[in-house]
């Protein structure tokens, strides 16, 4: 018999990883939640019309379909079959799909309760997503995001509150960063100065790769998509653009003049970098990036891009604004802007640069070593009143030998051991082994209480 396995790009999460992954999702969960966002789930799976077509060509292709149940095979042409025709045969199989990011379902969300919510609505959501990419370091078919979305509202304030919340959660997490900021109505000026406005998406999936393909990739590519050389030199003068972000806006300024939504485009930034300039940033660095062009469609102002300092890894967060998502389900004129921490990146950040804390890995703050039966059961009336308080303990399930006992604890990474004795049960207290420093100390419960809240 083979094996078993699990499908390429996913993975299986130990407890110990698992410890530190809650570590990284309560951090960025109580930043949210600062900020009056609430908790929101959608399920797994989505009709696959409500997310074709809001991604892309390239993110439509990313999209896992669900075979549907039974004979499948019945509603799909013989003809469609016969002549190999994909997306016949595909939307007769499967009309339902594992979703491809949290924003879309959300769109979807606030248009069927459109009339149960109060505008602005502010909801945070962290639950996996699904992508048929090649997996590679960083890059996963099956991994979480965790989304903040405000929609019902068109204030810039809200643009510099994600700023904030990028800037509060990964210097809680002691992630070094740089936000990249850049504006879509600014790539549309370019698009216009390049004398190709109606070809701006085109341009923009092309800039995107800019990272995984270099400034000679992004040339060829729109070359290969019928840019004129002309056109292609217009957009490569972007990636020269240096000096501050002052520096780099005014110049930005210059060149797109006569364009209207260039000039919306820098005035809506500029806002936002000033409002972030006054209150300040704890750790983050904040970039005008004007290269920055995040493919999905959706996008229609700011957007957000977030690097790692120090380490060789994507973006590890994401987001924008976008002015008309739930549009395409019905409900018009509802602009929302949202921002998206990529957890499994974030880990794989953290873990390299080893600032993961030291308790992060405990899940059991002391146990109770196990003597025989007349000791586990006067344990057991202690384990209940450390646990009323608050304080994650445990007992050994068996009187097995000490150093079995000592071994679990260290390989739990469990710091305390308490040992209750004949003599510890006389005068009703426990001997406290320090598994660190081999250090032993006695207490009264009460006293033992309080040192596990120290």
């Amino acid at each position: 018999m083979s094996q078993p396995s699990i499908p390429k790009g996913t993975r299986d999460f130990s407890p110990e990883v698992m410890v530190r992954r809650n570590y990284i999702f309560n951090t960025i969960r109580s930043v949210f939640q600062r900020y009056g966002y609430m908790p929101l789930e959608t399920p797994s799976m989505e009709n696959v019309e409500t997310l074709t077509g809001k991604y892309g060509d390239e993110g439509d292709k990313l999209i896992f379909r669900i075979l549907d149940s039974g004979d499948y095979l019945k509603s799909v042409p013989d003809e469609a079959l016969q002549q190999r025709q994909l997306n016949a045969v595909t939307k007769g199989i499967a009309e339902k799909a594992l979703r491809y990011d949290l924003t879309v379902p959300f769109a979807r969300f606030v248009v069927m309760n459109q009339h149960s919510i109060a505008f602005p609505f502010k909801r945070y959501q962290i639950q996996p997503v699904w992508r048929a990419d090649r997996p590679q370091k960083g890059r996963y078919r099956e991994f979480y995001q965790c989304d903040a979305d405000v929609v019902g509202s068109d204030s810039l304030l809200n643009e510099v509150e994600l700023v904030q919340i990028f800037d509060d959660a990964l210097s809680t997490l002691k992630v070094p960063s740089v936000i990249k900021i850049n504006n879509r109505k600014i790539l549309q000026g370019v698009a216009e100065l390049a004398g190709v406005p109606e070809r701006m998406m085109e341009m923009t999936i092309a800039i995107d790769k800019l990272d995984k393909v270099g400034e000679e990739g992004v040339v060829k590519e729109l070359g290969e998509r019928g840019f004129s050389a002309e056109s292609i030199k217009t957009i490569r003068g972007l990636f020269a653009l240096s000096g501050s972000n002052e520096e780099r806006l005014n110049t930005l300024e210059r060149l797109l003049a006569q364009s209207e939504a260039g000039i919306k485009g820098i005035e809506e930034l500029r806002y936002v970098m000033l409002r972030v300039q006054d209150i300040g940033l704890k750790t983050a660095a904040i970039e005008l990036d004007v290269t920055l062009a995040r493919g999905l469609n959706y996008y229609t102002g700011a957007i957000f891009e977030v690097k790692a300092s120090g380490v060789q890894m994507g973006s590890i967060c994401g987001g924008g604004r976008y002015d008309d998502l739930t549009g395409i389900f019905g409900l018009k004129g509802v602009s929302g802007v949202g921002i998206s921490f990529g957890a499994d990146r974030i880990y794989d950040v953290m873990t390299e640069l080893n600032v993961f804390p030291a308790d992060a890995m405990q899940s059991t703050k002391v146990l109770f070593a196990n003597f025989g039966e007349k000791e586990e059961r006067y344990c057991m009336q202690l384990l209940r009143q450390l646990r009323d308080a608050g304080v994650n303990a445990e007992i050994y399930p068996e009187s097995a030998k000490m150093k079995k006992q000592f071994k679990y604890a260290d390989d739990k990474h469990i710091p305390f051991v308490a040992i209750v004795g004949e003599d510890e049960m006389a005068k009703q207290v426990v001997s406290l082994k320090h598994m660190q420093s081999g250090d032993q100390t006695t207490h009264t419960v009460k006293e033992l209480i309080e040192k596990m809240h120290a």
